[in-house]
């Protein structure tokens, strides 16, 4: 057993590779966010390779053993002191029963060491895997960082074949204050998105760390985008606004014009544009990344990006092995730019676009930048077609509004791969245009501009931006960008709207990202720019045309009115959570008002699982989906009209202000 005297700064237990296969329900796979040294001192102690260490951020536990047990301390430069004496790195440590362990502050560049224990860190998993996601509060330690007088036990995650050894000389990896970091170009490039000459300069950018970077993401400072279009349409008034999209893991996300890369605690859909993944090989780095760290964006091809994993794995495996003179394992070395600008698109047919999102991903669209629900329809029949029909080399699939991002695992199924087998799924399908999907009514409480929201743009006014067109009410504002006459107008569409659930995930956790059925309860408005720190678990906001849920606290970027109890349920309690999450697609969500102090009520009741939510069964049928909206034409055309001018008239204000510049 092991007691924790001192937590240490922020100390989680985590395994690789994490929680693999509910991306599709914003579940992210955490993990290490240095996973090559994670593995690396699994190697030292002679570890199974699913064994979990202990990242440690910033500055490490003091821990005592109560039973003899071998560790080993790497990643950043730290103190590590056994019984006070100093204790090498990267080596397996002898500790004895009663012995006191202490790992100091990071002591130069780089941001997490990792402890490793022979045996693993024994934790209880939670949906397969033991790393812990704080944000979520499941995995690891009771779903948290430690804390003193916490207990952990050692487990049994040994290697049969390897004995504990000293990693070889030069295999440590190097932890710079200047990066070049490998990354494949899209999904999200030029000319559609950016113009040519803005995507050639935000390659040659140098960026800076900002000091607001965690597991979720890494923020950068530097140049402003190049944008090609001057919004993102009915999907937002700024150019970065895109309709809900699946996220790469390690994608580089331009929330406004602020780039993200999106880290293993990351959020798996949301609508931002991205130009460019991290190389699956390369996502350690992000783990290293300090405040004030520059870094280089290099274009790799996905041919140079699949031969890099195969070449870490080969040193992984013998990382215990002296090489002479002295061993140079590829992460040492900086790769030169093998990428092409025009990589983005693999391939466009009838109607559908193939795009590269990294080296473990692909992102296919159906039709034209628009919200259409037809096009939805095509990509549930694709998304069901894939976990059918795709392998075991297939990791996830996640739905957005007009894509499908497949996941592969880049041995039983590449990226090339999965592409052939989807341009065959095509005229498989074949899309039959009178679908009717399965669908329930969930009637939902919802506390009108609810103080909770009201906190989180305090907050974001006094810490990010107090000048945002956007504060300090968002519901003024989408009364304004929308050409309504009052912000009764604004309530009287949320409370009447029927919000179809296009996607779960957005943001993390279950979170639905809806659009209402009827095209006049769609108020569009666009996103937080920069987006928010903080955002309250299960606050309800718009962004573009969409409506979304928060699964959970975190960062967000739609503007809020209100919020409604739990969408997830971690223990699965009450009769509404056969799974965590509560929603399904092509769900129908209608609130109900309720006042701030009775949705507490209804919250506690909830995260008992003894609120009875009224469900409702129903359908979705594109036959008659399309008589409701012949029907209507005339009444929704004026509503357009009206949304059309005002949300002009709000972007020509933002380029006379200098709001777009």
């Amino acid at each position: 057993m092991i007691e924790v005297i001192d937590g240490g700064a922020y100390t989680t237990v985590q395994d690789f590779p994490g929680r693999i296969g509910y991306w599709h329900v914003g579940v992210p796979p955490n993990g290490p966010m240095d996973n090559l040294s994670h593995r690396l001192l699994n190697r030292v102690v002679a570890n199974a390779a699913q064994a979990a260490t202990l990242e440690l951020t910033g500055r490490g536990p003091t821990l005592r053993f109560h039973r003899s047990a071998i560790v080993a301390v790497g990643g950043a430069t730290v103190p590590f002191i056994v019984n006070g004496v100093p204790a090498p790195m990267w080596s397996p440590v002898p500790v004895e029963a009663g012995s006191e362990l202490g790992i100091g502050v990071v002591d130069g560049t780089g941001v997490r060491a990792y402890l490793a224990v022979r045996g693993g860190i024994d934790v209880t998993p939670y949906l397969g895997s033991r790393s812990t996601f704080t944000l979520g509060n499941f995995g690891g330690h009771e779903g948290r960082e430690l804390r003193a007088m916490d207990r952990l036990s050692i487990g049994g995650d040994i290697s049969l074949t390897e004995r504990p050894a000293s990693l070889a000389p030069g295999v440590a990896p190097i932890i710079p204050s200047r990066w070049d970091i490998g990354v494949l170009i899209g999904p999200h490039t030029a000319p559609e998105f950016l113009t040519n000459a803005g995507l050639d300069a935000f390659f040659k950018a140098t960026w800076t760390v900002h000091h607001n970077s965690a597991r979720t993401g890494v923020r950068l400072v530097g140049p402003r985008p190049g944008w090609a279009r001057a919004s993102g349409g009915q999907a937002g008034l700024h150019p970065s606004n895109i309709h809900d999209t699946g996220y790469a893991i390690g994608a580089v996300d331009l929330t406004g014009d602020t780039p993200v890369i999106l880290g293993p605690d990351g959020p798996s859909l949301g609508g931002f544009v991205c130009p460019a993944v991290v190389a699956a090989a390369e996502r350690w780095k992000l783990g290293q990344l300090a405040p004030g760290d520059q870094i280089k964006l290099v274009p790799w091809s996905r041919a140079d990006a699949e031969a890099q994993v195969g070449r870490l794995e080969g040193w992984i495996e013998r990382a215990t092995t002296p090489v002479e003179p002295l061993a140079r394992p590829d992460w040492n070395r900086p790769r030169p730019m093998s990428g092409s600008l025009g990589d983005a698109v693999l391939d466009r047919g009838d109607g559908v676009t193939y795009r590269q999102a990294g080296d473990r991903f692909l992102l296919v669209e159906y039709g034209a930048m628009t919200l259409d629900l037809e096009l939805r329809a095509k990509i549930h029949a694709l998304e069901q077609w894939s976990w059918a029909n795709l392998g075991t080399g297939m990791v996830d699939v996640t739905a957005g509004v007009r894509s499908l991002l497949v996941q592969v695992d880049g041995r039983g199924l590449t990226v090339s791969d999965a592409m052939k087998e989807l341009q065959l799924a095509e005229q498989q399908l074949g899309h039959d245009t009178d679908m009717t999907f399965e669908s329930r009514i969930v009637h939902l409480p919802l506390s009108w501009e609810d103080p909770a929201t009201l906190e989180a743009i305090a907050r974001y006014m006094g810490g990010v931006r107090a000048d945002a067109p956007w504060c300090p009410s968002n519901i003024e504002f989408i009364r304004r960008v929308n050409g309504l006459d009052s912000v009764d107008d604004v309530r009287r569409i949320v409370f009447d709207a029927s919000y179809l659930v296009l996607g779960l995930g957005d943001v993390y956790l279950g979170a639905p990202v809806a659009t209402p059925l009827d095209p006049r309860h769609r108020l569009v408005t666009t996103k937080y720019n920069p987006a928010r720190t903080w955002t309250p678990e299960n606050a309800v906001g718009i962004g573009g045309a969409y409506l979304c849920i928060y699964g959970m606290e975190g960062p967000g970027g739609y503007q809020f009115v209100g919020r409604t109890v739990q969408v997830w349920n971690r223990d699965r309690r009450g009769p509404h959570f056969s799974e965590p999450w509560l929603l399904r697609n092509f769900d129908q969500i209608r609130f109900y008002p309720v006042a701030a102090d009775e949705l507490l009520e209804l919250r506690a009741a909830q995260a008992a699982g003894a609120l009875p939510i009224r469900c409702e069964p129903a359908a979705f049928s594109l036959v008659d989906y399309r008589s409701f909206l012949a029907d209507h034409n005339d009444a929704i055309a004026a509503f357009d009209a009206t949304r059309g001018a005002a949300f002009d008239a709000e972007r020509a204000a933002w380029a006379t202000s200098g709001e777009l510049t």
